[in-house]
């Protein structure tokens, strides 16, 4: 009898409608996830590029990201002449894949990339140990920007976890 007693409790306490404010609970899990995604592309340091060629076929790269802005902006820098940047002008839908360094998570960004060829903006986002590979970084070096549209987080450590169901993991919406 208690124990049914107990169930009933416990079955009411699910069904009550929550007298919170929900908003309040999805920011603080967006915040909880956002800095969770954060940690892991600071651990994770190279991440993957993904674009489309001219075919629909996906093509992946590693990359030396600089970190994500406030809004999670993500900017690279890459050779002008480079295949991404063709596949970017016919398409620019791409993917970003980091992994975290020790494996137990990822963060995925889909996002729309823009190229930048601004010499203010080349000079923000440059690092002085690429200047080998772009001898003439006014005409070689060339920015992409990546301004996301979601982002998907799976850190357990961080206390971010897929649906035990689906495997799908938490997907933030920017």
């Amino acid at each position: 009898m208690k124990s049914t007693q107990n169930l009933l409790i416990i079955l009411t306490l699910l069904f009550l409608p929550f007298q919170g404010n929900s908003q309040d609970a999805t920011d603080s899990v967006n915040v909880m996830f956002k800095n969770g995604a954060r940690e892991l592309i600071h651990s994770a340091g190279i991440c993957t590029l993904i674009t489309l060629d001219e075919n629909g076929e996906a093509r992946a790269r590693a990359m030396d990201p600089f970190l994500p802005e406030n809004d999670f902006t993500i900017w690279f820098g890459t050779n002008a002449n480079s295949r991404k940047v063709k596949q970017i002008k016919n398409d620019p839908r791409v993917t970003l894949y980091y992994l975290d360094s020790d494996g137990s998570g990822y963060v995925t960004i889909q996002g729309i990339a823009e190229l930048i060829d601004d010499s203010q903006a080349k000079e923000k986002w440059w690092k002085e140990e690429w200047a080998a590979f772009y001898p003439n970084k006014e005409r070689d070096y060339l920015l992409i920007k990546v301004t996301p549209k979601s982002m998907e987080v799976l850190s357990p450590p961080r206390g971010i976890n897929n649906d035990p169901l689906t495997w799908a993991p938490p997907v933030i919406l920017f």
